[in-house]
């Protein structure tokens, strides 16, 4: 036998043994094989669900345990990691992407019927001739009426929903009419609004309300900046309130249109403490003019990164109360079964170094519930009642001193404003009282704003007292109490007229009604003007 058959399987061995070896110290799998690798603390949630599926004494459905299960953990993260589940990712989806498929109508689950509000501008349901105030009654031969439980939950919604340009006939009981109508609908692309209005608050003074940042939120503030550009705005009130945030390249993207060329946006750092920078481009449309930045204790995420990187860049004036207080950065992350989760993976700063992220040390209650810390300090109310900390002060290349440990600070304070504090006022809102029953008066009358323009009824309209009575008697009769509207009667005849604005004309009509009142809106042009 020569020596290479002798040794060879002994070099083999030694050979593999090596490979085994230089294997185990290189790693070629991707970030998910290592992210979700067998361990044993896995191992045992594993065995705990498998024993409860086949020895437990009772029937019991894991799918949920695992939900609660994943929902404890997170908890135990930090208040944004949240989990989604299956039957919530469409909706979810739909809200961030900023459109869905359906036949196009603002609706109310009204009684026990699908009741249109109105269709929507240039939609399938429009182009097919639904009105206001229309009943579907079927879509193709599903019955859409008697169940007030499906139609609060949304099942028989669904089956106006299907897959693009396909068509479905519907059945519609229109009153006045001897018989049902016959409408055959091409389903298509709905927008999801994301900002409520544009339009001109003075002659030189524009205005855009982005209600939350979804995928398609940049072409709409685009299109309504363009729009304001055309009428003759030099300068732009950016209304951010009550905005929760949403992704974080849309908002880079539309602080782009005011900020110069490579100035920093933001940057954010994870665990390991890689940092990723955000910079100005050169496609700015209103880096000149004068902006305003509206705020308050609802803007949050991305509105505060909005916020922030004008406020840092000396750019604009930020006007209002202080914003939520996150910044944590989320990234949405595939399950497997349907469900996902958005993760917390880094933190984001704003230009000047400064992380706006409020303490959770306290738990997610205590987190959540800081607005009512807020207001029985008396923040909500005089500026002086903010906490500020020394040791997070930061200053602006202008010199502007910015704080950091708690949200955005506005450089103009507006006190909250007092109808908001009301209780009864607060309720009426909360209720859809005031939506319902101005349906019902549309439904005495279609013609109410026959010969009015969306403008005249804009400046001009009246609710009349008699009808804010009616609304009066309308919540007393649901709630069986005794409300009177004495001490508030201005403001929800103001609510009612923004609410018939929104169901006669849509398109930012509430917001031009409402806005008439608003304190902030009155600061803002009062700064426009110099004052």
């Amino acid at each position: 036998m020569s020596f290479q058959k002798k040794y060879l399987p002994l070099i083999l061995g030694v050979a593999i043994a090596a490979g085994i070896f230089i294997g185990g110290k290189l790693d070629f799998r991707d970030s998910s094989d290592r992210l979700f690798s067998t361990n044993s603390k896995k191992d045992k949630l594993n065995r705990l669900i498998d024993y409860i599926d086949y020895d437990y004494v009772d029937d019991i459905n894991t799918d949920s345990i695992v939900d609660v299960t994943v929902n404890g953990i997170l908890e135990n993260l930090d208040p944004h990691s949240v989990y989604i589940p299956k039957e919530s990712m469409e909706r979810v989806a739909e809200e961030m992407k900023g459109d869905f498929v359906g036949i196009g109508v603002s609706f109310y689950p009204y009684k026990d019927t699908i009741a249109v509000i109105r269709a929507i501008e240039g939609g399938p349901s429009d182009k097919a001739g639904i009105k206001g105030g229309d009943r579907i009654i079927m879509a193709d031969n599903d019955t859409l009426f008697g169940d007030r439980e499906k139609l609060n939950n949304g099942e028989m919604v669904k089956k106006l929903k299907g897959p693009i340009n396909t068509k479905v006939n519907l059945k519609v009981y229109r009153k006045g009419e001897p018989e049902l109508l016959n409408f055959t609908v091409k389903r298509g692309k709905i927008p999801i609004k994301s900002v409520d209005a544009a339009y001109m608050l003075t002659e030189k003074l524009g205005y855009i309300k982005i209600n939350r940042f979804a995928e398609s939120t940049y072409k709409e503030f685009k299109k309504g900046l363009d729009k304001l550009l055309e009428l003759g705005a030099t300068e732009i009130a950016l209304d951010l309130r009550n905005n929760p945030g949403g992704i974080l390249s849309i908002s880079e993207q539309i602080v782009d249109e005011f900020l110069e060329d490579d100035k920093l946006i933001l940057f954010t750092k994870n665990k390991r403490g890689n940092i990723e920078e955000s910079f100005a481009t050169s496609k700015g449309d209103f880096e000149e003019g004068q902006l305003y930045v509206l705020i308050d204790e609802g803007s949050a995420s991305a509105s505060e990164i909005v916020a922030g990187a004008l406020q840092d860049n000396d750019k604009g004036t930020i006007v209002g109360r202080r914003s939520y207080g996150k910044g944590l950065v989320q990234r949405e992350m595939d399950l497997g079964d349907g469900s996902a989760i958005r993760l917390t993976v880094s933190r984001y700063y704003t230009p000047t170094g400064r992380s706006i992220q409020r303490s959770y040390k306290n738990g997610n209650k205590d987190y959540y519930d800081e607005y009512f810390e807020r207001l029985n300090s008396g923040e909500l109310l005089d500026p002086e009642k903010i906490k500020v900390a020394d040791s997070l002060k930061f200053t602006t290349p202008k010199g502007k001193v910015v704080y950091g440990g708690g949200g955005i600070i506005p450089d103009v304070f507006v006190p909250i404003d007092n109808s908001m504090l009301n209780e009864t006022l607060t309720y009426l809102r909360r209720s859809g009282f005031i939506g319902y029953f101005v349906f019902e008066e549309l439904e005495k009358d279609r013609h109410l704003n026959d010969g009015i323009s969306r403008q005249d009824f804009i400046d001009s309209f009246e609710v009349s007292d008699d009808f804010v009575l009616a609304f009066q008697d309308y919540v007393n009769v649901r709630v069986g109490s005794k409300i009177t509207f004495v001490a508030y009667h201005e403001e929800v005849k103001h609510y009612i007229k923004a609410t018939l604005a929104d169901q006669l004309y849509g398109g930012g009509a509430f917001e031009e009604v409402f806005n008439q009142r608003d304190i902030m809106i009155d600061e803002v042009i009062k700064l426009s003007d110099g004052e």
